[in-house]
């Protein structure tokens, strides 16, 4: 059987986001408990061949990153109190236990995961993506017109005769999952409250957005969206916002990326209301441009000016008098 992700034309342009790591982890899932029996693919980042003859224990996924536990067999299980699940419902996801910031280990060097366990940790880049029993092909040509088709960074062949195919993306190993529930945006454990904090920086509110710190699987599509549904211009500072507006942001951000995860596992389409729009659903034209922190990586930022009006410092003095 083969599976894939599809993640639509307007995703081609983004580095997968929060849902769509759930979505991805839902993929890895079916294999947990079967061995590896051949490795391919082009990564130097990690020594192939220490794939061989292990077993998948488990899989979980915070924010942006997949960790994936590997053992040296299948009695090996990785000590994961709360287990990430991946089901149609999104309620239902949940995070591991909160632990020590991941180290880079070699291989079978950790004790944290249990006797011969290791975790594998997947960082998504641009393009980045995971296929099941098939490998990506080229939609267009380049730019000397070759069709070239992607080359996977890794591929895991099972005893089961089907195998994962890893595209664009960074893979590490780790002592064990970075994971940090209450800044996790699809988290059970998400605390609104701290995220409210962070929200209410001295900073535009789509830097804050980005920031995986506090909103952690929080990516560009979701950052428009949300300041989008919520009417809040992306350059107004959080500081100068009310308070009822930062937290209707971050119901918006819960709300939507709940709802994409839900389309990803459904497989149905999601609507977008400003990103990559020429207008907004009122007709208003949409403006677009770079924005991120200083000396930090600028985004491209879709906005309506008439829909989402800018706060300026003068205007809250204005109406705090």
């Amino acid at each position: 059987m083969m599976t894939t992700l599809s993640l639509g034309r307007s995703h081609d342009f983004e580095m997968p986001e929060g849902p769509t790591v759930r979505r991805f982890c839902s993929l890895v899932s079916p294999f947990v408990g079967q061995q590896v029996v051949k490795v391919g693919g082009r990564t130097k980042q990690i020594a192939l061949q220490d794939f061989m003859g292990q077993w998948i224990q488990d899989c979980q996924v915070h924010g942006k990153n997949l960790y994936v536990a590997f053992g040296g067999d299948e009695t090996c299980k990785a000590p994961s109190a709360n287990t990430q699940e991946v089901d149609d419902d999104p309620s239902k996801t949940q995070s591991a236990p909160t632990t020590t910031d991941p180290d880079q280990l070699g291989p079978w060097e950790n004790e944290e995961a249990g006797p011969g366990c290791k975790w594998l940790r997947f960082h998504f880049g641009l393009y980045g993506s995971i296929r099941v029993n098939e490998l990506a092909r080229a939609k267009q040509g380049n730019k000397r017109g070759d069709w070239k088709d992607p080359t996977p960074r890794l591929i895991l062949h099972f005893t089961s005769g089907g195998f994962l195919v890893f595209y664009n993306c960074r893979i590490l190993w780790c002592s064990s999952p970075h994971v940090e529930p209450t800044c996790d945006i699809l988290s059970l454990d998400f605390d609104k409250e701290k995220a409210l904090r962070a929200l209410s920086a001295p900073r535009p509110v789509c830097v804050s957005l980005m920031d995986q710190r506090h909103f952690s699987g929080v990516g560009n599509i979701i950052k428009n969206e949300i300041l989008y549904l919520a009417q809040v211009h992306p350059l107004s500072p959080g500081s100068l916002l009310p308070a009822d507006t930062l937290r209707a942001i971050i119901d918006r951000a819960v709300s939507f990326t709940t709802r994409w995860l839900r389309s990803l596992m459904q497989r149905e389409p999601l609507h977008y209301q400003i990103y990559m729009k020429e207008l907004c659903p009122k007709g208003h034209k949409v403006e677009k441009e770079n924005i991120g922190p200083p000396r930090g990586l600028q985004r491209l930022t879709w906005y309506c000016p008439t829909c989402q009006e800018r706060v300026q410092p003068k205007e809250r003095a204005q109406d705090s008098s």
